[in-house]
C-alpha cells in the first residue's frame, strides 16, 4: 500500500525470512561465516540458540544458500516427531522410501546411502529447527545418528537451532551425552539499539529506496526500546510506522508514527512494562504510607462523659417515701416472733 508512496519496489520489513534482506552487523555475519567453516568441514553437532524472532531462521536460510554444492541439506522442520518419525522424515528428504518397514532397516538403509555419498565426495547436513521443542528421546535418536561414520568422517552433519529452552534441556542428565557430543554453540543476540537505525536503512535500500532515510533518528530509537532488539518486532513496527506516515501523507516516519505502531502491536516496549509496573507499585506504596501515618496521628477519640451524682439525682425521679415498718418488726425488715 505504502511502497509507491516511498519509492519501494517491495516491502522492506516483511517477517519472511529473505536472503535478499540479510543484514550481517551485529555478529550475524560473522555467526554465518563460523557456521559455513565448520560445516564444511564435518565438525559434528552444532548448536545455535537465540529468543524468539532473533533471526535464527534467517541464518539458518542464509546457511543453506552459501553452502558449496558438494553439501546436501535436509530439513526437520516439524520438532514434534517421536523418534522413529523422525528416522523415517529423515531418511524420505535423502530420498528414501521407509514406508512399511522397521526402524532398523531404515537405519541400515540411510547408512549405506549415506556411504554412498560420502564416497562420491558429498556431504549431508541436516538443520533441526525449533529443536527446544523436540522431545527428549528424540534429540536422542537424533544424536546416535552421529554415530554413523567412517574411520575419518561424520557422514551427517547436525545443526540445531532453538530456543534458549533448549540449552535448559541439554543440562539434564539424560541429554549429557548430546550435549558432549556439540562442538561449537552460537548464541544470536538482540539488535544493539544504536545498530537499528542502521538496520532500518539497510533493509529500506534493499527495497528499493534510493533517496534520504525514511526514519528520523528518534523514531528509530523508539523502535529499538519498543522491541527489546528483537529483529521480529522491529520489522513489524517498522512496517506499521511506514503505513501510518503514508495515511498522514509524511515523507518522513516521526517517534508520532511508531508510537501509533506501538498502540496497534499486540506486544508493548519492555520499558513501558516496567513504568507501569514501577508507577503502580508507588502508588500502592503511597497509599499504605498514607494510611499508616492516619493511624499514628488521629486524634483520640473522646470517652463518653458520665454524669456526675449531683447530677443524676437531680434528673432522676422523685421517689416514694418509705412505708414504716409494722411494729415489732426490727430495722432490716425481718420478722421476730414475740
Amino acid at each position: 500500500m505504502y511502497r509507491s508512496h516511498f519509492g519501494l519496489h517491495e516491502s522492506p520489513f516483511g517477517i519472511t525470512p529473505n536472503p535478499a534482506f540479510f543484514y550481517a552487523g551485529n555478529t550475524r555475519g560473522e555467526i554465518l561465516q563460523a557456521l559455513l567453516y565448520v560445516v564444511s568441514h564435518g565438525e559434528g553437532i552444532i548448536k545455535v540458540t537465540g529468543e524468539v524472532g532473533s533471526g535464527k531462521t534467517m541464518l539458518c536460510r542464509m546457511l543453506e544458500s552459501q553452502l558449496p554444492p558438494h553439501i546436501e541439506v535436509i530439513y526437520l522442520v516439524n520438532p514434534s516427531l517421536s523418534p522413529l518419525e523422525a528416522l523415517f522424515a529423515i531418511a524420505s528428504e535423502l530420498g528414501l522410501q521407509p514406508a512399511g518397514k522397521r526402524g532398523d532397516e531404515v537405519l541400515r538403509e540411510l547408512h549405506a546411502d549415506l556411504i554412498a555419498k560420502h564416497s562420491a565426495g558429498k556431504q549431508v547436513v541436516l538443520l533441526v529447527e525449533e529443536a527446544q521443542a523436540m522431545p527428549l528421546a528424540t534429540l536422542e535418536e537424533i544424536r546416535l545418528l552421529t554415530n554413523l561414520e567412517t574411520a575419518r568422517n561424520k557422514l551427517l552433519q547436525i545443526v540445531l537451532f532453538g530456543q534458549p529452552e533448549l540449552d535448559e534441556h541439554l543440562d539434564l542428565a539424560s541429554m549429557r551425552q548430546l550435549k558432549e557430543r556439540i562442538t561449537h554453540s552460537f548464541e544470536v543476540p538482540a539488535m544493539a539499539p544504536e545498530l537499528v537505525p542502521e538496520f532500518l536503512d539497510f533493509r529500506l535500500r534493499a527495497a528499493g529506496h534510493t533517496g534520504p532515510a525514511l526514519f528520523s533518528q528518534k523514531a528509530a530509537l523508539r523502535i529499538a526500546r519498543a522491541s527489546g532488539g528483537i529483529v521480529r518486532r522491529i520489522n513489524i513496527l517498522a512496517d506499521k510506522a511506514l503505513l501510518a506516515a503514508y495515511a498522514a501523507d509524511a515523507d518522513l516516519v516521526e517517534v508520532g508514527h511508531v508510537n501509533n505502531a506501538i498502540q496497534d502491536s499486540p506486544f508493548k516496549s519492555k520499558n513501558s512494562i516496567i513504568s507501569h509496573a514501577t508507577t503502580a507499585m508507588s502508588l500502592i506504596i503511597v497509599l499504605l504510607l498514607a494510611g499508616i501515618a492516619w493511624l499514628l496521628w488521629r486524634p483520640p477519640v473522646p470517652a463518653p462523659v458520665r454524669p456526675a451524682a449531683a447530677s443524676q439525682a437531680a434528673l432522676a425521679p422523685a421517689v416514694s417515701q418509705a412505708v414504716p415498718a409494722p411494729a415489732g418488726a426490727p430495722a432490716s425488715g425481718k420478722y421476730l416472733p414475740q
